[in-house]
């Protein structure tokens, strides 16, 4: 008598049963956990003080001017547009960079730190996932950020000097209808201009455990190429330095606007920015996660 074969074990599944990475670790939940950071609050609560300190220290000593020079900061109680200019113009080269250090740099260094990381790709979130979550929500409070202090700024100097027409350093003026979508654009150039510092930190922020060495680390670079684009000798070096082109948003508002020198600053963020990030997914792919 003959026994039928024993039938073989039914083959194990790849996936448990109803799960989905496209569904774990929700953008909105990222935002939500980011957003209830005590450093998120501090870093806006003081991009929201800083116009009325300006304020303040206008009304106390007074706008500051020289006859030979007129600047931003000169007209700056000119116009609540002017004011909101000024507030861009202090902002761009070192206030703004370090909110976009922190939020970009901060994310993932921070879950290694408290030995969280690990739980989350065991959820199982999918590590190019992970990154692509926190670098959104790292981006999107950036650009809060930078948006956040010329429109605080706006609102703080229409109350105190009033509506009207953005007066320009190089003379003349812009109404104030059309220096709204010039400030607009402004305002983008310096989010896409940071995208560089934003990169950098995260890209650091996937190499160590310390936020403090990833926010730093990205702070520290924008001084040091800041210092650079100083140094004359380099010449047309410095054109391949984010920090020569940190300020060309000033070219928006002219009496004519002017593309050249911000489409060059946004090139060159674009493609530092790019190379940065391709590093960090491909270096975290490979990474031992042991904290």
């Amino acid at each position: 008598m003959s026994t039928a074969p024993a039938p073989a074990p039914a083959a194990a599944p790849d996936r448990a049963a109803g799960y989905r990475p496209q569904h774990t670790l929700p953008l909105r939940v990222e935002a939500l956990r980011q957003l209830r950071r005590r450093r998120t609050l501090i870093v806006l609560a003081v991009l929201v003080a800083m116009p009325f300190i300006v304020l303040a220290a206008f009304q106390i000593g007074g706008t500051p001017s020289r006859p030979d020079r007129t600047t931003f900061i000169e007209l700056a109680t000119a116009s609540g547009p002017n004011f909101a200019a000024t507030l861009l113009f202090m902002g761009t080269g070192f206030l703004l960079v370090i909110p976009v250090a922190l939020f970009c740099g901060d994310t993932v260094a921070a879950e290694a730190g408290w030995s969280s990381l690990r739980y989350l790709l065991a959820a199982p979130v999918p590590r190019a996932r992970l990154l692509a979550r926190k670098l959104t929500v790292g981006l999107l409070f950036s650009a809060v950020a930078i948006v956040l202090l010329p429109l605080t700024g706006l609102a703080v100097g229409t109350a105190a000097y009033g509506w009207g027409d953005l007066k320009l350093p190089t003379g003349g003026s812009l109404s104030a209808a059309e220096a709204m979508p010039r400030l607009a654009i402004a305002v983008l150039f310096v989010f896409l201009s940071e995208l560089v510092v934003a990169a950098l930190a995260f890209y650091l922020s996937t190499a160590t455990d310390a936020p403090l060495g990833a926010v730093g680390g990205a702070v520290f670079a924008s001084i040091i190429t800041g210092v650079l684009d100083a140094i004359t000798a380099l010449g047309d070096l410095r054109e391949w330095l984010p920090a020569h082109w940190q300020y060309a948003w000033a070219d928006a508002l002219q009496p004519q606007l002017e593309w050249g020198g911000m489409v060059q600053g946004v090139s060159v963020s674009l493609s530092y920015a790019l190379v940065l990030l391709a590093l960090a997914f491909r270096g975290f792919a490979r990474k031992d996660i042991v904290s």
